[in-house]
């Protein structure tokens, strides 16, 4: 697909610009009303794909809600079905909320033997609203102060389920791996956090991160590559536990396999692998 394409998806998602500019400017790069109705279902999210059916025998899925500083928090819960306890990661959306791909991506990690906890970081506003343009503008009211502390309070809430050891990690994508890095700075009860794609914190916070980060970019997200150097420089200076991956012609988003725009499976196959061997080393083997 035309680079120019994704590149306007991007903005369209993380501006946002409003839906009426963004499809008046993809018909002007597509060429037609017609040309630009086609794209349009392989940049959007297809959640039939992650759809999978909620009885499956190996897991034990539930959803649930406990109290966070600005009230309640939403999740999905996956795990192993044979009751115990499991090293427990905390699966963190993009700026869509949480939805039918990122449940599925929890169900992922507790096949690898984790209690998966998927929280909704818009459950203050309800929940995630079905409508994707409704839910990024509900991120434009997050206050970024109390998000963090309700964040902080779920990897409290994980660490103290019956069925969790208590080891902590998480994964984030995209604006979840921004708070996946936040989380890295901010609790000293998350030894492995995964960023895909995330923001990076200020270099200053880098020095009090406790525990194992991993990094995933793709080579073509310019505007999230461009605070790489500043964090592996703080990283090296604190002598922080990291590995960072680049992923040669991907695009942002390259693991989300609902949007097949963006989707590479062979660079989402191997970021995942190592996203699940890191959290085997730091949480099951530490």
């Amino acid at each position: 697909m035309d680079p120019k394409i994704i590149k306007l998806y991007d903005e369209y998602t993380h501006k946002p610009l409003s839906r009426e500019v963004f499809l008046k400017r993809l018909v002007l790069l597509t060429g037609s009303l017609t040309a630009a109705l086609n794209v349009l279902p392989n940049l959007e999210g297809n959640y039939t794909i992650a759809e999978t059916s909620e009885i499956d025998e190996e897991l034990f899925t539930e959803k649930v809600s406990f109290s966070v500083k600005s009230g309640n928090m939403n999740a999905y819960i996956a795990r192993p079905v044979k009751a115990g306890k499991y090293p427990t990661v905390l699966v963190i959306h993009e700026n869509r909320g949480l939805n039918a791909h990122i449940e599925d991506v929890a169900r992922r990690a507790a096949k690898e033997g984790f209690l998966a906890i998927a929280p909704d970081a818009l459950s203050p506003f309800g929940g995630t609203p079905a409508n994707e343009d409704e839910a990024r503008a509900l991120f434009t009211k997050l206050d970024a102060a109390a998000n963090l502390e309700n964040f902080k309070d779920t990897v409290a809430y994980a660490a103290k389920r019956s069925d969790s050891t208590g080891k902590i990690g998480c994964v984030g994508f995209c604006w979840g791996g921004g708070i996946a890095n936040q989380l890295a700075v901010n609790s000293a009860d998350m030894k492995a956090a995964v960023a895909f794609y995330g923001r990076q914190p200020e270099s200053t916070q880098v020095g009090m991160i406790k525990g194992a980060v991993q990094l995933h970019y793709a080579e073509l997200d310019e505007r999230i590559n461009a605070g790489i150097a500043a964090y592996e420089s703080a990283l090296k200076e604190n002598k922080i536990d990291y590995e960072l991956y680049m992923y040669a012609g991907v695009n942002h988003a390259f693991h989300n396999n609902t949007s097949t725009a963006r989707y590479n499976e062979a660079a989402a196959k191997l970021a995942w692998s190592r996203t699940v061997e890191f959290w085997k080393k730091k949480l099951m083997n530490a």
